[in-house]
C-alpha cells in the first residue's frame, strides 16, 4: 500500500439550491509533502468538525483502485485524485482487510485506523449527483478515517507499513456495514 497522491483543498462557498453551503470536499493533487496534524492535515480546508478532522477523523484515505469503480459510473466527471474528499490517495487500500484499531507508519507519522467514512450531501455536490450517496452507502468503499499519533510529513512513495494488528477488531468494511442499518 503505497501513497500515490497527496490531496488538499481550500474552503469553497457555494449556493446549493438556494443555500449558502461552505465545503472543503474539493481536494487536489499537490506536488509536495503534506504535514498530517493531531486534527487535521495543514493547509487543508476542514469545514463541519463534527464530522472531518478532530483527533479520530484527522486524515481521510483512498483506495486508487476503487476509483475505477466510481469513473465508471461517472465517465463525464473531470477526475483527479481526492475526488472523493481523501487526503491520502493509497493503493490497494482495501476496507475488507483493514481492522479498526491497526497501527501503520507511514512517512513521518503514525497511524491508527478508526472508522469509515459516512457520506453526506457534499459528495453529492463534488459529483454532481444526490444518488452518489446510494452508491456509496451500497459499496464497501468508504474509505478509512486515521487517528495521527506521531505527527509528521507524508508524501507520494511512502508505504503505509502495518506496525501493529488489532486484536479482535472489525474491519472498516464490517463497521461499514453495520451503519447502513441505523
Amino acid at each position: 500500500m503505497k501513497v500515490i497522491s497527496v490531496n488538499v483543498g481550500e474552503r469553497k462557498v457555494l449556493n446549493y439550491k438556494g443555500k449558502i453551503v461552505e465545503t472543503g470536499i474539493f481536494k487536489f493533487p499537490v506536488n509536495h509533502p503534506i504535514f498530517l496534524g493531531k486534527e487535521d492535515v495543514e493547509n487543508d480546508a476542514v469545514i463541519d468538525r463534527k464530522y472531518h478532522g478532530g483527533i479520530e477523523q484527522a486524515v481521510y484515505g483512498y483506495s486508487q483502485s476503487h476509483y475505477a469503480f466510481w469513473k465508471e459510473l461517472y465517465p463525464n466527471l473531470d477526475w483527479n485524485y481526492g475526488m472523493l474528499g481523501e487526503n491520502l490517495t493509497i493503493s490497494n487500500l482495501e476496507e475488507t482487510e483493514i481492522l479498526v484499531g491497526n497501527t501503520y507508519k507511514l512517512g513521518e507519522a503514525l497511524l491508527e485506523v478508526t472508522k469509515p467514512r459516512t457520506p453526506c450531501f457534499k459528495l453529492g455536490i463534488r459529483f454532481g449527483t444526490q444518488e452518489i450517496l446510494k452508491q456509496f452507502w451500497n459499496s464497501t468503499k468508504s474509505g478509512i478515517y486515521f487517528k495521527v499519533l506521531q505527527t509528521g510529513n507524508v508524501k507520494v512513495g511512502d508505504e503505509l507499513i502495518l506496525v501493529n494488528q488489532s486484536e479482535n477488531s472489525p474491519t472498516i468494511a464490517e463497521v461499514y456495514d453495520s451503519k447502513k442499518d441505523n
